[in-house]
């Protein structure tokens, strides 16, 4: 059976340089995994999902993977490409 792909999002707000640093490195690795990752804008869901905000908001920009904090305020390339290729390996 394959798995799915694994999910990459960036939680960012607007303003933030670091977040538009960040998701353009996010996409350079992920596209080498044939990844399309996705931001999210933690003020603008804040009505829906108030809890991103209240967990994350202090740390943009964060990189979830499958869900989970994976790194804050930079993308930790060497760790996510590992993390990437195990999830990749049968």
């Amino acid at each position: 059976m394959v798995s799915p792909d694994p999910t990459v999002v960036l939680l960012t707000r607007a303003g933030c340089h670091s977040c538009v640093v960040a998701l353009a490195r996010l996409q350079e690795v992920c596209s080498d995994f044939a990844i399309t990752p996705t931001s999210i804008d933690v003020d603008e869901v804040a009505d829906t999902a108030p809890d991103l905000r209240a967990e994350f908001g202090d740390r943009v920009p964060v990189v979830l993977l499958d869900g989970r904090e994976h790194s804050y305020w930079e993308v930790d390339e060497p760790r996510l490409r590992a993390d990437l290729t195990a999830r990749r390996a049968p």
